[in-house]
């Protein structure tokens, strides 16, 4: 938001995940509220998406409330005529720039909007036009995300002037034939381990007459220790650890990563508590370990094949698709439902919410899935 205001951008665009829950707490909305009104106050508008942590399957959300605030506008707007999705544009006041988009869902069931969706009008539209998306795009994954689902880059309608990507944590910038400016500005501060350890900082991108730049997003400074215990014991895994982190710490954030395998004992013979306790009196701001590949020899490895939680959960249900002959559904449909059904048993208690009625909302969300 500084940024922005001091680099006196015309507008900001969030593509999604604002928020990492529909209902977020208190807490995070005033912080959002106070920080959107210095962008307001500025007159900088704001053009928003939600993302699949932002979406509700009962449609109501937060980003609803803040956008009765006039906070933002979010810009995935439109309606079905005869079985096409119709996307409408929202035009900057100031600068003319026609924004529209599509939000994003868990599970990549933002395909199914996709599929419907009517390009020929979008495509068209003259001027300069930016469509803001929130999902993974083949031709732009990563390595390590080569096994998250994707789509390829020719489901967003193409002749735009920018694309603005959200989902996935990445920073990426590419021109496609016939998609220019296709961007992900990854995170604005990575939330795992990997992503701490790979980024460092977060991302931002700032769009200015056809020409990119990315600015990092500097939090906090991240001091990486990494250590083999290959035929170590667990005293010796603790003294390595202990002499690097016996110094000044002060405000960083600390990532132990300890992969190999022990000579003896077990993993818990690792004494990380007083590891975690002396960086954190050396001045840590926030101390994580990664012990994922640490094993012993009286214990077989094993291996993670998702780099996220979301990810993990994908790939046990595409495995499992078709065990359940009760459903008498195809492998997508019985996705989509259950998909459906994790993100409603995901939701959370709102603030001052009573526990009958949130149970009852839960109840009520259920049954419109199953009608």
């Amino acid at each position: 938001v500084a940024i922005s205001i001091n680099e006196k951008a015309d507008f900001v665009l969030i593509s999604g995940d604002l928020f990492n829950t529909s209902v977020p707490s208190i807490d995070t909305i005033k912080f959002a509220v106070k920080e959107l009104k210095k962008l307001k106050d500025t007159e900088i508008p704001v053009y928003l998406i939600a993302g699949s942590h932002d979406f509700s399957p009962s449609g109501k959300t937060m980003l609803d409330v803040l956008e009765e605030a006039e906070l933002f506008t979010n810009v995935c707007k439109g309606e079905i005529k005869e079985e096409q999705l119709e996307l409408q544009f929202t035009q900057d006041p100031k600068t003319g720039a026609k924004i529209t988009g599509m939000l994003g869902k868990k599970g990549m069931l933002d395909n199914k909007y996709y599929e419907r969706l009517k390009r020929e009008n979008l495509e068209k539209e003259s001027g300069f036009k930016i469509f803001m998306f929130h999902t993974a795009l083949t031709e732009l994954k990563t390595p390590e995300l080569a096994r998250m689902e994707s789509a390829p880059v020719s489901m967003l309608p193409s002749g735009f002037d920018y694309y603005a990507g959200g989902h996935v944590h990445i920073v990426k910038e590419a021109n496609l034939e016939g998609y220019k400016n296709v961007v992900y500005p990854g995170p604005t501060y990575p939330n795992s381990f990997s992503e701490l350890e790979k980024l460092k900082d977060g991302s931002m991108y700032i769009y200015e007459d056809g020409r990119l730049k990315q600015i990092e997003l500097k939090v906090a400074e991240v001091e990486s220790i990494d250590i083999d215990a290959d035929h170590k014991i667990p005293e010796v895994v603790v003294s390595e650890i202990t002499d690097k982190i016996n110094k000044d710490l002060t405000e960083k954030i600390v990532l132990i990563r300890v992969k190999g395998t022990l000579e003896t004992g077990k993993v818990s013979d690792v004494n990380f508590k007083r590891i975690m306790e002396l960086a954190y009196e050396n001045g840590a701001r926030f101390v994580m370990k990664n012990t994922n590949a640490l094993q012993t020899k009286e214990y077989e490895e094993v291996k993670v094949l998702a780099n996220s939680t979301e990810e993990a959960e994908q790939l046990v249900l595409k495995e499992h698709l078709g065990q359940v002959t009760a459903l008498s559904m195809d492998p997508e449909e019985e996705k989509e439902l259950i998909s459906k059904l994790m993100v409603t048993l995901n939701t959370e208690k709102q603030e001052g919410e009573k526990t009958a009625d949130f149970e009852e909302r839960i109840i009520s969300n259920m049954e419109k899935i199953f009608q």
